[in-house]
């Protein structure tokens, strides 16, 4: 795969720009007029998926209606749906889980989604990934997310976790 021309990554630094500040008529123009491809990385190699403003369910909607891939993934294996679970934004999650991405793809340490939003304390997240999840899969220290909640002390979430898997009890 060749790397991408210089077009297309000032197209892809406009696109995530837009994308990162929640424009979404700008985020519209650049992709029904000026036709800048929804995966065309910016300068740090990121598309406009993976940097937008993740409380903006609009801006997922419209670059995964023009073909945005939800399971690209960033140099540490971060794909958007880490960044949602990590953020907390559990519409966005939805969205990007509708139009297929893979909760179950692990970052750089192992990481499902489901290990980030226990990390991070999201009740309402664990409870939208963890009948998706794979529950048994350990990250890189060997802990499953429930084991990840046990350890951290956040009992709510273990018992979500629990709730979808009663055998792991």
């Amino acid at each position: 795969m060749q790397p991408p021309g210089r077009a297309e990554v000032r197209g892809g630094d406009r696109l995530s720009g837009a994308a990162a500040r929640g424009d979404l008529a700008e985020v519209r123009r650049l992709l029904y007029h000026e036709l800048v491809p929804p995966n065309s990385p910016n300068r740090f190699g990121q598309t406009a998926l993976q940097v937008m403003m993740f409380g903006n369910i609009f801006i997922a909607q419209e670059l995964l209606k023009q073909g945005a891939s939800p399971n690209i993934q960033d140099k540490s294996g971060t794909a958007p749906a880490h960044d949602a679970a990590r953020t907390g934004f559990l519409d966005t999650l939805s969205v990007l889980v509708e139009h297929g991405a893979d909760v179950n793809l692990p970052d750089t340490t192992g990481s499902l989604p489901l290990h980030v939003a226990v990390r991070e304390g999201h009740v309402n997240i664990v409870r939208f990934l963890a009948p998706r999840s794979d529950l048994r899969h350990q990250d890189t220290e060997g802990q499953t997310p429930l084991e990840l909640a046990q350890q951290l002390g956040l009992t709510d979430i273990q018992s979500i976790l629990e709730q979808q898997f009663p055998s792991t009890a």
